[in-house]
């Protein structure tokens, strides 16, 4: 019988690992593709002209997304952990909570509480230091994946992010995957 609870319990385990902020196909491209046309999304291809980065500028709110990104550029690597919110591993909204943190800025713990705190922005209206949502799990039509956008460029939106397979890494929005999961930008600071 205890074997029986043991092997139901790793499978929950294993299901929870896979479904928090991993990478599956979902309903949101006919969505996508449908708001395109009628010119309420910018394409992957959207014609941003100005290059953008985070720097120590005078501006104080600038020095907070400076620091905020450069503690999340500093994780690149980490490997994944659910629930992780250190070097030693973190999981997508444990990246995200940890480099709030350094401007004292406490989030909730999960990609789904943080899609509910800000400003809710278009896609072109996103700058340095704004978080990008996604739906990942095409069984479950809820937020469950986050990143945080670091660079802007010609066509290119790039967020720092932590993925199941991969750990932290660096991803373009323009990336097929990553635009067609895609829900919406927020602005926290």
């Amino acid at each position: 019988m205890i074997k029986y609870f043991y092997r139901f319990g790793l499978l929950l385990i294993l299901i929870a690992l896979f479904s928090s902020c991993g990478a599956s196909k979902s309903r949101l491209q006919a969505k996508h593709e449908s708001q395109l046309k009628s010119g309420k999304l910018i394409p992957a291809t959207f014609p941003i002209t100005k290059i953008k980065t985070a720097s120590p500028e005078v501006l104080p709110e600038d020095k907070r997304v400076y620091n905020i990104t450069s503690f999340a550029l500093d994780q690149k690597g980490t490997r994944y952990k659910y629930g992780g919110t250190t070097k030693k591993g973190m999981d997508c909204s444990g990246l995200i909570y940890a480099s709030y943190l350094q401007e004292d800025i406490s989030l909730p713990r999960t990609s789904r509480g943080m899609s509910l705190e800000g400003e809710r922005l278009a896609l072109a209206e996103v700058n340095i230091g704004d978080l990008l949502f996604f739906e990942t799990n095409k069984n479950k039509k809820v937020i469950n994946h986050v990143g945080l956008v670091i660079e802007i460029q010609p066509g290119h939106i790039f967020f720092i992010h932590s993925t199941t397979s991969r750990g932290v890494i660096i991803s373009s929005l323009a990336d097929g995957y990553w635009f067609e999961h895609f829900v919406m930008a927020r602005r926290l600071i």
